[in-house]
């Protein structure tokens, strides 16, 4: 099981992250503890929406998906 899930910055709104974990409470809390680089210099971060795939393969593809510019432009419109 694998969870996509999409993160707002506290400090600055405008920074926006998409991932993937099988744990998301535990990444979430990696990302607020600056364990990420990607995402350490904007912390605090919250979750927007948190989707849960039975299928790993799913999750991975849909993750793709959202980094894509068609994936960014899904999510500004349903999500952001």
């Amino acid at each position: 099981m694998k969870y996509v899930y999409l993160l707002r910055s506290v400090a600055d709104p405008e920074r926006r992250y998409v991932g993937l974990s099988d744990d998301f409470r535990r990444r979430l809390l990696d990302h607020n503890a600056g364990n990420s680089p990607h995402t350490k210099r904007h912390r605090p971060w919250k979750p927007v929406i948190v989707i849960r795939f039975e299928d790993d393969q799913k999750a991975a593809s849909f993750e793709r998906y959202l980094k894509s510019g068609s994936g960014h432009s899904f999510a500004n419109r349903h999500f952001w």
